[in-house]
């Protein structure tokens, strides 16, 4: 039996030790040379070994949360590469794409050592990684997108490093928190997955897809995986039966091909369930048969066997060589009953569509080196990237980054049907299942879907919502005198290029209506507040807001309030909270300084800070704890005058003041704790402590156990095992005072088999 997804094997591990178990970063590097070994026509490997030596050499002091060495990472990602049959180029800057982003080395120095290809990849994927969570996540991912559509755009290989960081990155989130495995599930199945698929990439979407589900939903895919392989054995018997049958009447007719089963994989099955509200024994095509042949001639040949042997279900017959997908995919599907009126798929493709359908655009694109060395092209890997260039069309149409996730989130959801329909002159349009013949005008040209009258679908006339069916020939009636779409389309049209199309006609022609709108709900929700209007309009405060809402110009601020894209209260208050800070008091370094050296000590009013701080000097500045030692009510601590940011309070141990030099040190000023006038304080504080044990089972609970019995929260906890047996735990969490710490330390000390403990110092 062959399977789909190598997510099928569920990878669970007993304790940390297990957990931390890795192959030895040199056995990595000769697997990747020996897998370039099998396709590339050179047996020159200086760029690649270049590069895993320079990687490793950054990477050096790093660790990934399993608590293996940083560089095991890059080198999986130049495997997974190296399986996709890429050039030396790709595969060096697969092995040095974390680089930049994570070490001091510059894109310039890359350049210099690899040259400017690799080096532009590596840029193009190190942009992709910048996401910041903790912003607003769907503004700053909107950007982060189209950054990474734009690098696309110059170089495809640049998405196809990322994919093949993604899936390692998938293969390994069991040692991430699960908030943070849900996020980046979520992410896979929006975006990433969906783009292999684009590109026609099965081989890493299959295994996408399911490493998405077992985060996404673990409870769905465990009890999805039980009933599967519940019934496992007498699938595989049935399969190898219908394998057996296949076989033996396509060889008597003289056609030579590889012939095997397989079963679905786990997220297609699911998607199926859900969006069919079927269950498990009601997927059709959950056993499938797959059919390998020399030639097209020898596909429809094999049909027509197969079509002799067994039933074909009605309408469940889809050609794919006649009608490739967009993604370029070619095959011939058909369902059929089989023995005891059980139904199942057979695929049957040439060897060559097989490769396509596995690898997509690496298969044969104009980066794939000729046997000479020299890099040929081709059309087919063009093809693939139309909806590229629409989603680049769809970045200089859309200020709005809301709009354009929701746009870019429609149209890469594939696991809606197609329908395929001809134009008057035999062109096929492939629209989503359920278009109309408004679908089908934008599909032509913007021009004719917005002066678009009428239509005519085999030759009559249909209303404009008449759905669309396979096959159908659409003519569409245009009038010079059209008045435009009208908004009513939008509930009509299923493709999101029309959808995008007619939303982009209405703000263009509409734009000065909602300008001019947007700027008296701006101007009467200032008024109703009591702000100043011409106060909160400097162009600092609008580049922010700007910034914030992901638009191009603040007049695509003030349209999106006048047609209710944000709300007018979102924007000015985002306007007086910029304004009120710049009116707080700012003092220079010299000032805070020279404040400090007239030794007057007054507490220091600071919004945001938790506890009572007293600085030496000063008062009304901003005053940070820092996050490099996390000081706490007891600690001995010291004022440091950060540039621009006030003063930053360190613990006086802390690793970073012990080394700082001669000209910080001057910098540095006397702070201390501020007790409250009632004796009391209920703030919380943060704090990261290390615990070194010998590993065992539980270890991790008694743990876990100490801080639920004492009502402390744990924000993050992270775990890892030397080859040694000593299990190191590093775990953040809030406590009141020093106190309070020096009791948790003290409880933890008597856990069995804990070695040490010890709070993090910088």
């Amino acid at each position: 039996m062959e399977y789909d997804s190598p997510a099928l094997q569920v990878r669970e591990t007993a304790n940390i030790a297990e957990q931390a178990s890795f192959t030895p970063p040199e056995d990595l590097y000769r697997e990747l040379v020996s897998r370039v070994l099998k396709y590339h026509p050179s047996d020159d490997f200086s760029m690649i070994e270049k590069a895993y030596r320079k990687a490793d050499g950054c990477h050096k002091d790093q660790r990934r949360k399993s608590g293996e060495p940083y560089i095991i990472h890059p080198l999986n990602v130049g495997i997974i590469l190296a399986e996709l049959e890429m050039d030396k180029e790709t595969i060096a800057a697969g092995i040095l794409h974390d680089v930049v982003e994570d070490t001091p080395v510059t894109v310039g120095e890359i350049e210099a050592e690899f040259g400017s290809e690799v080096a532009l990849l590596v840029d193009g994927v190190t942009k992709l990684g910048q996401i910041d969570y903790n912003a607003d996540k769907v503004e700053v991912q909107a950007e982060n997108l189209r950054k990474m559509f734009l690098a696309m755009a110059r170089d495809i290989r640049v998405i196809i490093i990322k994919l093949a960081d993604r899936l390692h990155n998938m293969r390994t989130m069991q040692f991430m928190r699960p908030e943070k495995q849900q996020e980046k599930a979520r992410e896979t199945m929006d975006i990433y997955a969906p783009i292999a698929q684009r590109l026609g990439i099965s081989r890493i979407k299959v295994e996408l897809d399911d490493l998405a589900l077992r985060y996404w939903k673990p409870e769905v895919y465990a009890e999805l995986v039980r009933e599967v392989n519940e019934t496992r054995t007498e699938r595989e018997v049935f399969v190898e039966g219908i394998v057996r049958e296949v076989r033996k009447h396509i060889e008597s007719a003289g056609i030579k091909a590889e012939i095997k089963g397989r079963v679905k994989h786990f997220f297609s099955i699911y998607k199926k369930m859900v969006n069919q509200d079927k269950t498990l024994d009601q997927i059709y095509d959950l056993f499938a048969i797959r059919i390998i042949v020399d030639s097209v001639q020898d596909c429809y040949a094999s049909l027509g066997l197969i079509h002799e042997m067994y039933k074909p279900i009605p309408g469940r017959f889809k050609d794919y060589i006649a009608m490739p997908k967009p993604n370029m995919y070619q095959s011939l599907h058909t369902t059929l009953i089989g023995p005891g009126g059980t139904p199942f798929e057979i695929q049957i493709r040439t060897w060559e569509m097989h490769r396509i359908a596995e690898y997509g655009i690496a298969a044969h694109w104009k980066y794939k080196e000729a046997s000479d060395g020299r890099r040929v092209s081709g059309n087919q890997e063009e093809e693939k990237l139309v909806w590229l260039r629409q989603i680049l069309e769809w970045q200089q149409d859309s200020s709005d980054n809301r709009e354009f996730m929701s746009l870019l989130k429609s149209d890469l959801d594939l696991f809606a049907e197609n329908v395929y329909c001809f134009s008057p002159g035999g062109d096929v349009k492939t629209l989503p299942a359920g278009s109309c013949p408004i679908d089908f005008a934008y599909s032509i040209h913007s021009a004719v879907g917005n002066r678009m009258v009428g239509a005519r679908v085999n030759g009559k006339l249909v209303p404009i919502d008449y759905r669309l069916r396979n096959g159908d020939r659409v003519e569409i009636l245009t009038s010079a005198n059209s008045r435009g779409p009208s908004l009513d389309w939008l509930n009509l049209v299923k493709s999101t290029q029309a959808k995008n199309k007619i939303n982009q006609w209405f703000r263009r022609e509409q734009k000065a209506d909602n300008v001019d709108r947007g700027k008296d709900l701006i101007a009467s929700y200032a008024k109703q507040k009591g702000y100043v209007l011409a106060d909160l309009m400097k162009p600092a405060y609008q580049e922010s807001v700007i910034r914030k809402f992901g638009f191009h110009d603040w007049e695509a601020v003030l349209a999106a309030v006048g047609h209710g894209g944000i709300k007018e209260g979102s924007v000015v208050n985002k306007l007086a909270d910029l304004a009120e800070k710049e009116k707080r008091k700012k003092l220079t370094d010299e000032e805070v300084l020279q404040a400090a050296s007239d030794r007057e000590r007054l507490p220091v009013a600071s919004k945001g800070t938790k506890g009572g701080i007293v600085v030496e000097g000063l008062h009304d500045v901003a005053v940070h704890f820092a996050k490099c030692c996390s000081p706490l009510p007891g600690d001995e601590i010291v004022g440091f005058v950060t540039r621009g940011r006030g003063v930053t309070v360190h613990r006086s141990d802390c690793v970073n003041v012990m080394h700082m030099s001669d000209t910080d040190r001057g910098r540095l000023i006397e702070a201390e704790w501020q007790v409250p006038a009632d004796g009391r304080d209920d703030s919380t504080y943060a704090v990261e402590i290390n615990i070194f044990a010998s590993n065992r089972t539980g270890l991790l609970v008694d743990v876990s156990r100490l801080f639920s019995d004492r009502k402390i929260d744990i924000g993050q906890i992270s775990c890892r095992t030397s080859k040694q047996g000593t299990a190191t735990l590093e775990i953040s969490f809030q406590v009141h005072s020093i106190q309070e710490l020096d009791e948790v330390l003290r409880q933890i000390r008597k856990i069995d088999s804990v070695i040490d403990v010890e709070r993090k110092t910088g």
